[in-house]
């Protein structure tokens, strides 16, 4: 779908002050509220905006430690059986087939870095897991940032 300028604003709106209403925003777009949720309608129709739900962040509520797992799978099993017995282990936050020497990249959470050797115990523990190597997060500098892309695209 193409966006332009005024969708790249509604969503940098919402983005900064998610729980606005759609009266307000019209205020402060000078535009008709009409007009802002026919665009939040149809940006939701097309997959532009995924979701609208608070985020959790895990940190805050006892898990600081984050990890990259490159995965090497089992391939008679299949990458999305892989990734239901995976999604069954609620500290693995991400799962993603890709390219490359592993087969799958997984984001987990833990509560402490002996922790995470419980969940990728818990990971290979599935059996469906041969081999998993591990990167664990010093330092988070920005992540889920799509926003930008957003506006770039809106002037493309």
């Amino acid at each position: 779908m193409k966006v332009d300028e005024l969708d790249a604003r509604i969503v940098r709106l919402f983005t900064d002050e998610a729980r606005m209403n759609v009266l307000e925003a019209s205020r402060i777009l000078k535009v008709a509220r009409a007009t802002v949720q026919a665009r939040l309608d149809r940006m939701i129709a097309n997959g532009v905006i995924g979701r609208w739900a608070p985020h959790a962040e895990p940190r805050a509520f006892g898990f600081p430690v984050v990890a990259f797992c490159s995965l090497t799978i089992n391939q008679d099993s299949g990458h999305d059986a892989v990734a239901e017995a995976l999604a069954r282990i609620p500290e693995v936050l991400e799962v993603h087939t890709v390219s490359g020497d592993s087969d799958l990249m997984a984001r987990v959470a833990a509560r402490s870095n002996s922790d995470l050797q419980r969940v990728l115990d818990a990971v290979t523990a599935t059996k469906s897991v041969v081999r998993s190597s591990s990167v664990i997060v010093l330092n988070t500098h920005f992540e889920g940032r799509t926003l930008p892309l957003l506006e770039a695209a809106a002037k493309a």
